[in-house]
């Protein structure tokens, strides 16, 4: 305790965060004597609880972040990259990207074997790389298209300059 009161008297190995609401996590750090709450004032009681106050923090915000899917989440992620190799297959990726859209079909059906067997981490994982991929095939296709469309536009361009050719050498 008379660390504590040390603490408190010397301005230099105290900082003070003005203007703070009383947050769940200032409440629980001031349980374990990491902080100080006055008020609306927050005061951590030395350098080294303030380090363990950010790693704290930080650990809190890792671990939310890092929490497997829920069923919900992962059926989500599912239909919604089941929607997205339904759409790749639509523009003519079957086709024209096959090795791509064979690879968003396959893992889709690893996605939807992973969430039958209750793997929704590994489902929503699969899920998300068979959605890239299909968004990954149906660009490709549409390139593809859109290079043929063009190459199309060049031959029809190079004929309606030969015939320019031959009338203007007709008239001369």
């Amino acid at each position: 305790m008379t660390q504590i009161n040390e603490i408190e008297q010397s301005d230099k190995h105290t900082d003070h965060i003005d203007h703070i609401e009383r947050s769940p996590l200032h409440i629980m750090l001031s349980r374990i004597g990491l902080v100080r709450m006055e008020g609306t004032r927050c005061t951590l009681t030395n350098r080294r609880h303030q380090g363990l106050a950010v790693i704290t923090a930080a650990s809190l915000v890792l671990a939310a972040c890092s929490t497997p899917g829920t069923v919900h989440e992962s059926k989500d992620a599912v239909a919604s990259s089941s929607n997205a190799v339904a759409e790749a297959s639509s523009a003519g990726a079957s086709e024209l990207a096959p090795l791509e859209m064979g690879t968003a079909q396959d893992k889709l059906a690893r996605a939807n074997t992973a969430l039958s067997n209750k793997d929704y981490k590994q489902a929503r994982l699969l899920a998300d790389e068979a959605q890239a991929d299909a968004q990954a095939a149906q660009t490709k296709a549409n390139s593809v298209k859109a290079q043929q469309a063009a190459n199309a536009l060049q031959d029809d361009i190079r004929v309606l300059r030969e015939e320019l050719n031959r009338a203007a050498e007709t008239t001369q």
